[in-house]
């Protein structure tokens, strides 16, 4: 995978300023920090009939700007359409997890993990795709959906999950570390984009059961 890969993985609190109250008798005060509302997140088979267009907008959109989700020039409508036809057949199967984060009827992001089809690594998963709209960066829409996928791989009895990103990519790559991934190994300059070379960084989380401390 090369997940944000994450055209968001920044996630963390909104940026907005509070505002000050004007001087009375009183000192001045201050209004409580707005906060935009968590994004509502949906998962296979509940996604709405335009989900893989929206998802091509966004897909579209943040690699035409450089993101590192996997292509180097845009995907296709057609492409991304396909491409979500079997992570949906493969959820279906129970060999994935499909999230998308919606603000009302506006769809925020995409992610998805897949079982890996080798028998023998067949216990495990990967994280192959988590994308946020440009203009949602900075709401934890990135952080809500790594979450929920995580989430759906402890239920789905994923015993670890890995994920790859670009090296470059260090907002990712934190996102991951705070959700207790950790990195276990990397390949120096092997993600070609054009003339520029970045390292391709592995990362696991292990979810299976330690036994207790006597």
């Amino acid at each position: 995978m090369d997940p944000a890969n994450t055209g968001d993985a920044r996630g963390g609190a909104p940026d907005s300023h509070p505002a000050h109250a004007p001087r009375t008798t009183a000192p001045p005060t201050t209004a409580p920090r707005a906060t935009a509302p968590a994004p509502a997140l949906l998962a296979a088979p509940d996604l709405p009939a335009r989900f893989p267009a929206d998802a091509h907008r966004i897909l579209a959109a943040l690699v035409r700007d450089g993101a590192a989700l996997g292509w180097v020039d845009p995907p296709s409508p057609a492409e991304v359409a396909a491409l979500l036809d079997d992570v949906h057949a493969a959820a279906r199967a129970g060999d994935a997890a499909l999230r998308a984060a919606y603000d009302g009827d506006r769809l925020l992001g995409v992610g998805y993990w897949l079982r890996y089809a080798r028998p023998t690594h067949r216990p495990h998963a990967d994280l192959e795709k988590l994308a946020v709209a440009a203009d949602a960066h900075g709401r934890g829409v990135g952080r809500a959906l790594a979450a929920a996928l995580v989430a759906d791989a402890r239920a789905a009895g994923i015993e670890v999950l890995t994920l790859d990103a670009r090296g470059d990519n260090d907002s990712a790559l934190g996102l991951y570390r705070s959700l207790g991934f950790t990195e276990y190994g990397r390949l120096p300059g092997f993600v070609a984009v054009g003339e520029r070379r970045y390292d391709k960084v592995f990362c696991m989380l292990d979810l299976r059961a330690r036994p207790a401390r006597q």
